[in-house]
């Protein structure tokens, strides 16, 4: 079968399996080189890169396990070193020595001469000819020299040949040898690179690279610090348009590294390679918050229940006046302090095996004031260990094994805890009466008076035990890799979901909702405490097979397949309840883990009250294929199915927050249960207690994913790419109401329970996209990258929906189809730019500018980054109780036909575009169908290594956040009700400047 037709039966095909990441730098003398070739072999797999100005190099795309590295360099010797490949390793550094004159001599191959034929493979000097992949995350080989015409292969950087090997004849003799070293010397820094010693390369004192003397020469590490505060920052933006005194506040870092080889006389001759960091900070923000609050005509209004009067008491006064949309404004300090220490170590024992482990830990403690000037902290404690063993079995088998285990630990406080029961002070009753959840219940307002809120006390502690084996084989053509995977996963809870209730006041008792504050009456309540502590236990399982199959120079085959399975959630004791529910929806009836089997349908149960989903076999295939042999166009394809199985954790906690085990409820005001804010805690006979369920049969999603793309150099040191790519998601996440209906309808089934949210997974998706790319190679010190992406997102079943909960909830449960609209992340347009510049290289850059002129002149780097894109779509909202329900928010309005967009002066949404919704029918507005505002960002950075001496360097950075402090809201308020709709809700952080001082030795 020809590669043709290969091609043609592979062309839309997956990615690569998942592999991990591998950093590193090359200096020479402690400083930078860019334009070093970094080769790594697995097997018969080569990927090449080029180091950047910086002296580093990625590779994206290497196997877990050993990896052999070699580091070329015109002028100077090679270096090779085995090195371990795994996710979170130490980025390796390598520095070079400079060749004798007459090594360096023999080194340069004859360039040939216009015209000629060029070298077979494995000429000295000339890249080989061997299939190389291109370390980008993708499938790729890289054209052999041979067949590209002595063009070196384009990877990740700049392919740079050596102005020394071009630059010094074949045919040089003895009397040209000073000479010669200096144009060797002159052609490295033509090149592009950070060294700025214009010194001979002989000339160097004898602590110079490699030949530092002295047990010095085994260890290396940094000091750096950090410091930002407030006096270089712009002022915060302000919705009002009132200034507000800009906060003085304070950010400081500090990071210390230290590594080599682990040496106690007496002891330990020959150590282990360690590293160990540490980095801590002390930071404190401040942000200025807008909302609306109740003025004090409205507060000294009668009537107003001692309930509503004690609540009211924690609102601040009015401090903006004139502003009928926000009325209050201030800053708000915040501080976060963290400590955070890693660890490794690294051990070679004989010439088959290798141990290497890691551990991390880190403290975060914060402190978080809100508008009622409330303070909560918080307190977060994790630490991360693994230990790991890699044999070689020969030269063409690997093998790797670890274990690794995580904990952490996350505590909030709000602040009422043990300090004042609000709401028995208050006179409200029903909710939870323990000290660790006192304070006061949740307030919703529809008319966008700000609503009163405080965290939830909870104390978190979570844990994954995980044991891996994967292996590689060589045989030929093929590099096989397998391998599996055995995670055990604690989720140990100690929280309420909603221990202090939550009331939400609409108006539909008097048209207004702070009036119905006033008189105590909400339209809706909800309550969810009880089992307070829960312990979540689960398993997950994965195994695959991949072979990278070369099956001619100029086409190369990725195949596997992957099984994922994720066990459905059980909790320790059996306290999760889930509905037993008849078809139609007529009946409901809780059941109980540890009573697994249904009281209506009879139906048996397993543990997690979710049958288990074990089909998650996940293929993938891809392909890189040159199809022109001297062309530098390469096609890339893929295609393959990826699982969730991360859905179950939310699910556990909805199912064990339920009556009869614990006490829950979500009721609408109703004449046969009216609730007023001293009593508002009570079961409506018509609507079940139970507040959520979940389909037994759910079936964990998935997504199909494919992908084309078509690479080729352009003139100019260009690289222009085009990407397509599809993503098909099936078995989406979907919520619905059932037995609900719109205002003003009859209820067609009073008997019927309602009152819970159902969750399903009939859901689908799909998005495409095409992108194109257009990269300049680093050339005289300048590369940059513009990259554009057309997309469009569809679906029933997003997850995320802002201020909807966890999943979109369903408006009319007997219509999903209606639920179909742009995906909450599309994003049409995006457009990003990246660009970097390093003075003083190249000819024209000013690389040989000596004196004070060059000093002040070279070795600067200035990068930025711009992000340019459209708004994302948000979904109309109005807000009121659904019928027979307690919740709120997942009705719409109707569209009136006027142009959204041509808002009133100081809007930018046109409130007379939504009205709402005619008597017995839903909202015919779309979910998703406005659009946000546009997106915009500009951050840069400025740097330089100071050369201190032989042993230290000094690296001096300051990075800038929206260096235009340009304004960028977040999102628009979509509440038709509330009186910001149309105004945004928030706006980026404005400009701010980052200092970052460093020295390594």
């Amino acid at each position: 079968m020809s590669a043709q037709v290969r091609c043609a039966l592979f062309l839309f095909a997956a990615s690569l399996l998942p592999a991990a990441e591998h950093h590193g730098t090359v200096t020479f003398g402690g400083v930078p080189v860019p334009g070093a070739t970094v080769t790594a072999t697995q097997a018969d797999q080569k990927l090449t890169v080029i180091t950047d100005p910086q002296g580093a190099y990625s590779f994206g795309e290497l196997r877990d396990g050993t990896c052999t590295l070699q580091v070329e360099m015109s002028g100077f010797a090679p270096l090779t070193q085995d090195i371990e490949v795994a996710p979170n390793t130490t980025p390796s550094m390598w520095e070079l020595k400079l060749l004798p004159f007459s090594e360096i001599v023999r080194q340069v191959p004859e360039l040939p001469k216009p015209g000629a034929a060029p070298p077979p493979p494995n000429t000295p000097g000339v890249t080989s000819a061997n299939p190389s992949p291109v370390p980008s995350g993708k499938t790729g080989t890289v054209a052999p020299a041979a067949q590209r015409g002595f063009q070196r292969a384009e990877v990740n950087a700049a392919p740079t040949e050596s102005a020394a090997a071009s630059a010094i004849p074949n045919n040089s003799n003895s009397a040209d040898q000073s000479d010669l070293a200096q144009r060797a010397a002159d052609g490295l820094l033509i090149n592009g690179s950070q060294l700025n010693g214009g010194s001979s390369a002989f000339g160097q004192n004898a602590a110079f690279g490699n030949n530092r003397r002295g047990a010095a020469s085994l260890y290396n590490g940094s000091l750096g610090f950090i410091f930002d505060n407030s006096t270089l920052d712009a002022r915060p933006f302000s919705l009002t348009g009132q200034d507000t005194p800009k906060a003085a506040y304070s950010n400081i870092q500090g990071i210390a590294t230290f590594g080599g080889v682990l040496k106690i006389p007496h002891v330990i001759r020959n150590g282990p390679i360690f590293f160990v960091g540490y980095q801590w900070s002390r930071n404190r923000n401040a942000s200025t918050q807008s909302a609306l609050v109740p003025t004090q005509i409205q507060r000294d209004s009668d009537p107003i229940v001692p309930q509503a009067r004690a609540l009211l008491n924690f609102y601040p006064l009015p401090n903006v006046f004139g502003n009928a949309r926000y009325n209050y404004q201030t800053a708000l300090p915040n501080n976060s302090n963290r400590d955070a220490l890693q660890s490794r170590l690294n051990k070679t024992l004989g010439r088959r095996d290798t141990v290497y482990g890691s551990f991390a830990f880190q403290r975060i403690a914060t402190s978080n004031p809100t508008l009622f000037g409330f303070l909560d902290t918080g307190n977060t404690l994790g630490l991360n260990a693994s230990a790991n063993w890699q044999h070689r079995f020969g030269q063409r088998m690997f093998a790797h094994f670890q274990v690794q285990y995580s904990r952490e630990s996350v505590r909030s406080t709000p602040y009422f805890a043990n300090r004042e029961n609000v709401s028995a002070a208050a006179g409200i009753s029903g909710n939870d009466q323990d000290p660790a959840n006192w304070g006061p219940p949740t307030l919703v307002f529809s008319s966008g008076i700000l609503g009163l809120s405080d965290v939830q006390n909870s104390f978190n502690r979570n844990q994954t035990t995980t044991w891996s084996f994967d292996a590689s084989w060589n045989r030929g053509r093929h590099n096989i890799a397998f391998g599996t995977d055995l995670r055990r996963q604690e989720f140990n809870y100690l929280a309420q979901q909603n221990p202090r209730g939550t009331f939400t006041f609409t108006g539909a008792a008097t048209g207004s909702d702070l009036t119905d504050f006033f008189q105590g009456i909400p339209d809706t309540s909800s309550l969810a405490f009880g089992n307070a502590d829960k312990y979540f236990r689960q398993s997950v399982w994965d195994a695959f097979v991949n072979d990278d199959w070369r099956v001619s120079p100029s086409l190369t085959l990725n195949v596997g397949a992957r099984w994922e399975y994720g066990a459905p959630i059980t909790e320790l004791y059996g306290r999760l309840v889930n509905l037993d529910i008849v078809p139609g929806f007529s009946a409901v009836a809780p059941v109980i883990a540890t009573e697994p089997t249904g009281s209506l349908t009879g139906r048996h149960y397993p543990d997690s009250l979710v049958q288990p989903d074990k089909h998650g076999i996940e293929p993938r295939i891809g392909l890189a294929w040159r199809p022109i042999p001297a062309s530098s166009m390469i096609v890339r394809a893929g295609y393959g199915i990826y699982y969730n199985t991360s859905v179950y954790q939310s699910i556990a906690l909805q199912m064990a927050q339920q009556s009869p085990l614990s006490r829950s409820l979500s009721v609408q005001n109703t004449a046969a249960n009216p609730l007023t804010l001293a009593n508002g805690f009570s079961a409506s006979p018509n609507i079940t207690t139970d507040s959520f369920a979940v389909d037994p049969n759910l079936h964990v999603g998935y997504s199909q994913n494919w992908q084309v793309s078509v690479q080729r150099d352009l003139p100019g040191s260009l690289v222009g790419t085009a990407t397509y790519l599809g993503i098909k998601g099936t078995r989406g996440m979907q919520e619905f109401l059932p037995n609900t209906y719109p205002a003003g309808a009859v209820n067609p089934c009073a008997a019927c329970p309602s009152g819970f949210i159902y969750l399903t997974s009939n859901g689908n998706s799909t998005r495409e996209s095409g992108q194109l790319q257009l990269r300049r190679r680093l050339h005289n010190g300048l590369t940059a990258s513009l990259q554009y992406t057309y997309s469009k997102s569809i679906d029933d079943s997003a997850l995320g929906g802002r201020s909807q909960g966890a999943y979109v909830i369903a408006q009319n449960w007997l219509d999903l189809s209606a639920e179909r609209g742009l995906s909450t992340f599309d994003q049409r347009h995006l457009l990003n730019l990246q660009m970097q510049y390093s003075t003083g290289t190249g000819l024209g850059g000013g690389t040989l500018l000596s004196g004070w002129r060059g000093a002040l002149f070279k070795q600067w780097t200035v990068t930025s980054q711009i992000s340019a894109g459209t708004g994302l779509p948000l979904t109309p909202v109005y807000l009121t109780a659904v019928n027979g329900t307690g919740i709120t928010g997942s009705i719409r309005p109707n569209y009136t036909g006027a142009a959204l967009y041509s808002a009133p002066s100081g809007l930018f949404l046109n409130p007379a575009a939504y009205a709402v919704p005619a008597p017995g029918q839903w909202g015919d507005a779309g979910r998703d169908s406005i659009t946000g505002p546009s997106q915009f960002s500009l951050n840069a950075s400025l740097g330089r290594t100071f050369r201190m001496s032989d042993r230290f360097n000094l690296d001096l950075r300051v990075d800038s956040t929206n260096a235009l402090n340009h304004v960028a809201y977040s999102s628009w308020n979509t509440t038709v009700t509330s009186a910001q709709f149309g105004l945004p809700t928030s706006a980026n952080a404005m400009r701010s400047l980052q200092t970052t001082l460093r020295l390594r030795f």
